[in-house]
């Protein structure tokens, strides 16, 4: 039998944001991906395409062998590291980034990369 899968939203499963070395995630961290993808949600209806999670939740032993910050929002299942098929990373940052000034997308971290954008859902607007 398959196992069942947790929809988080219409386009979004829980498995597309696990952590790359099977660490399950927590009840909170679950909550904060349900955050997570709701946002992207919107990113996705707008742009019409699927959106592929590169990194969402990362355990903190697999955030540490990946280099990531100590203080990494994907510890907390708040960010997940993106692509669109079409899209550069740039066009993809400009998008959300209009999404946040319409209200639609939460203004939390957007961070900007040679092949993919980072999006968290943080209380505050950060980008680089």
């Amino acid at each position: 039998m398959k196992p069942k899968v947790m929809k988080l939203t219409k386009n979004f499963n829980l498995d597309e944001f696990a952590s790359n070395d099977g660490v399950e995630s927590t009840c909170e961290v679950k909550i904060n991906l349900k955050e997570l993808a709701l946002n992207l949600q919107v990113l996705r209806d707008a742009l019409g395409l699927p959106i592929h999670i590169n990194s969402g939740y990362r355990s903190p032993s697999y955030n540490r062998e990946v280099g990531g910050a100590k203080n990494s929002q994907h510890l907390l299942g708040k960010a997940g590291d993106i692509t669109v098929k079409g899209y550069n990373p740039f066009d993809i940052k400009s998008k959300i980034e209009g999404l946040i000034k319409q209200g639609k997308m939460k203004n939390g971290g957007i961070g900007l990369y040679n092949t993919f954008v980072h999006y968290d859902v943080r209380d505050y607007a950060a980008r680089w």
